[in-house]
Formats: C-alpha cells, structure tokens, sequence
C-alpha cells in the first residue's frame, strides 16, 4: 500500500494530505477503489486524530461516488489490513447482477473472477467527476 504513492495518477480518485482513494492492481474489478492512509498506519489504531477525524467523511463520499458512477444497488466498505499491514478499506461496488453466493463477504471471489484492468481504468473518471461534485455539495472542498 505505501508503494501506491509511486504509482500512476490514471487511477486516482483524488489525493489530500492524508488520503488517497484509487484502483489498486490485483484489484482492478470494475467499480472496485482503495481508500488509503497516506502516511503508513498499521490499522485504524495507528491513525492520527486529523486521519480519524476525516476517515468518514472521505469513505462516504467515495462510497457515494462510486454508488452514483455505478448504479450499483450496494457498495460495500470493506477492512481487513492482515495482509497489507496499512490502513486501507476496500471499496466494492456490488452490481444487480452478482449472484447470492458472490455477495456479502464472498465478493472478494470477483477479485480473479471479474478483474479487468481496462474497464477498472475507464470508470475512474466517472468516479473523480462524482466524487468532486459530491464532496463540493456536502459543504467540503474538493480534494485534489
């Protein structure tokens, strides 16, 4: 997750000082992000007070974006941080057409199921453009 910092702008929602939303390779489904601490933090115990007090607004209006860029009828907000050991939530919009036994927790089976780089890519702009909007009307500013 800290070497995300290097990575390509092409897949970013938006960047602050403390937080960063993007596709992430080895999860590029479609309509799935990362919303990552900038700094390294090893679980929500390790963020700061300026972290914790933005980490809900920055997971709901990304949440909220890509619900609007999707029109998936869940999104889901997902943590774990055993195998990345940085803070991070999983973003995973859950469209009308993933079967019963793909939904809840068993989502994470369309990791390999449903990965496709190119389509991930291509619905990052929508995304940005509902995430800027979003946030600007929530009384928020905009996040580079």
């Amino acid at each position: 997750m800290c070497g995300l910092e290097q990575s390509e702008d092409t897949g970013v929602v938006f960047r602050d000082p403390l937080w960063s939303a993007e596709t992430v390779p080895g999860y590029d489904v479609p309509g799935w992000f990362v919303l990552r601490a900038r700094r390294h933090a090893e679980r929500v115990t390790g963020l700061n007070e300026a972290e914790l007090a933005s980490f809900g607004p920055r997971a709901r209006d990304l949440v909220a974006a890509v619900t609007e860029a999707t029109g998936a009828p869940a999104t889901y907000l997902l943590a774990f941080g055993e195998n990345h050991r940085h803070f991070h939530v999983l973003v995973t919009a859950r469209g009308a057409d993933v079967p019963a036994d793909r939904r809840n927790g068993d989502i994470l089976r369309l990791r390999t199921e449903r990965a496709d780089p190119a389509a991930a890519a291509r619905l990052v702009p929508e995304v940005r453009r509902a995430h800027l909007r979003l946030a600007g009307e929530a009384g928020r500013a905009p996040v580079a």
